[in-house]
């Protein structure tokens, strides 16, 4: 019995066509939860389709049994992991999920030409340079992503634990790695030509996996923490670019389709994250050299304590808040949305959010931390939208955010020159939740901190909170 073709194709569009709709979803907060839904059930469809397939014309390698084993147990990893993660570390998991995208990818195609080698059914003339080219092409693309994301990870975690003994991940890069890089590339784009010119030596292609494994990581280990949004954006689009490659070789539409989706898009959004920053994708990956050091900040600040702000507060109709990375780390994005209810429980204010695209480690972070504290999606702005606004409001409140309202930016000199900034030094009166003066990922001091205008509350931003919304209730 055979499977219709036209079914196949059926199942195939149907999965794209959810596909499509699903990334439109997420474009949008609001909309991103659909969308994801939509995502996830076109990935549903099209296995199902290929099973399908798989089940009617008993085409498959392995058994059924094996097929549904490990999805399910794939799908069983995969919630636990979603359940159990902290919103703090969803960053990282985000890149350990571009890694294993990639290494699938990879893995696929070294498979395809492992069973090709050993079944002697490997092809001829053109269409051999196409399968060889296109099982090199995921090779690359999707061990390099492997390895790049597993550093990516333990780069956004600040270190991993070996037998109880925390390591930090360096950032490190002399001037030669670049070259490094370069020839590491033009090395494997070499070797895939000389596999399609010899294609039963096996061993060139594990030369095309070691040396791909080992460029992913000299990608990402320059990489400074500022730019982390960037690299997980772009390490996202090169897992979709192994998967469309890989679809090329299975001849399978779908995937050809889902990765070219998710390579565009992922491309687009790592464009976009460097424009917020002022910064090239060629300056984020052959310029983030570390080695820089931090500057050592030489003034001191007194500061406030929450009854004191809460004073300033008084009557206030309009504060802007500012999150950053510091309430990802506090897990104090609830005490910010009671925060909120009871300055308009009190005194009617108008709370607003100023989102900065690159605040947090990964595009979208505020985002997700303040929807699951069920702050309304119409009260988060984003940053060209909202910096008109601080001239007119009463209060900045800024929660662990650094260099995305460090007026140093405007300067057009150092690390910073030229990144568009939250203009919180518009404000009135700014308030600004931090556990030191310490300078940001990018090394630069912060002038706002040392305004006139400016009260520091200096400690956790939970606590911080915790204690200014008490100290409102009780004025």
């Amino acid at each position: 019995m055979a499977f219709d073709p036209a079914l196949l194709d059926l199942g195939y569009l149907l999965a794209a066509c959810l596909f499509v709709f699903g990334l439109k979803g997420l474009g949008h907060p609001r909309t991103a939860p659909r969308g994801n839904a939509l995502g996830a059930l076109g990935m549903g469809v099209a296995v199902l389709t290929t099973l399908a397939v798989l089940a009617v014309d008993g085409t498959g390698v392995i058994g059924p049994e094996l097929l549904v084993g490990g999805i399910a147990l794939g799908s069983l990893i995969g919630w636990i992991m979603a359940v159990r993660v902290e919103m703090t570390q969803m960053p990282e998991m985000v890149a350990l999920f571009n890694g294993f995208g990639g290494a699938a990818s990879a893995l696929v195609a070294l498979s395809e030409v492992v069973g090709r080698v050993t079944t002697n059914t490997i092809p001829d003339g053109f269409e051999l340079w196409v399968a060889w080219i296109a099982i090199g092409a995921s090779a690359l693309v999707g061990w390099s992503t492997l390895t790049g994301s597993v550093l990516a990870m333990f780069k956004l975690a600040g270190g991993v634990s070996i037998f109880g003994r925390w390591i930090s991940t360096p950032t490190w890069g002399p001037p030669w790695l670049n070259a490094v890089k370069a020839l590491l590339t033009v090395a494997v784009v070499g070797l895939i030509g000389m596999s399609a010119t010899s294609p039963g030596d096996l061993s060139l292609v594990w030369w095309i996996v070691g040396l791909s494994c080992v460029l992913g990581v000299l990608l990402v280990i320059p990489i400074g923490g500022a730019d982390m949004p960037v690299v997980v954006s772009l390490l996202n689009s090169m897992s979709g670019l192994a998967a469309a490659f890989t679809g090329f070789i299975l001849n399978n539409s779908v995937l050809i389709v889902a990765g070219s989706l998710v390579g565009a898009s992922g491309l687009i959004l790592t464009f976009i994250m460097c424009k917020a920053m002022n910064r090239t994708l060629f300056d984020v990956i052959f310029k983030s050299f570390g080695g820089g050091g931090k500057e050592r900040v030489t003034r001191t600040k007194v500061g406030s304590d929450p009854d004191e702000v809460a004073m300033i507060l008084d009557g206030a109709q309009k504060v802007i808040v500012v999150p950053g990375y510091g309430m990802a780390v506090s897990q104090s994005q609830h005490a910010v949305r009671e925060f909120a209810d009871i300055l308009a429980e009190k005194y009617g204010t108008e709370v607003l959010y100023a989102i900065h695209p690159v605040a947090g480690r990964m595009p979208g972070h505020m985002n997700v931390l303040l929807a699951e504290a069920s702050v309304p999606y119409e009260k988060q702005i984003e940053m060209d939208e909202i910096n008109a606004e601080f001239a007119d409001c009463d209060v900045a409140l800024i929660i662990g955010a650094n260099d995305t309202v460090n007026p140093a930016a405007r300067t057009g000199e150092g690390p910073l020159a030229g990144m568009p900034i939250i203009d919180a030094d518009q404000a009135p009166t700014v308030v600004i939740v931090k556990r030191s003066l310490s300078v940001g990922y990018a090394g630069v001091d912060n002038d706002l901190f040392f305004m006139d205008k400016t009260m520091m509350l200096f400690g956790d931003g939970k606590a911080m909170m915790t204690g200014l919304n008490a100290a409102l209730k009780e004025s």
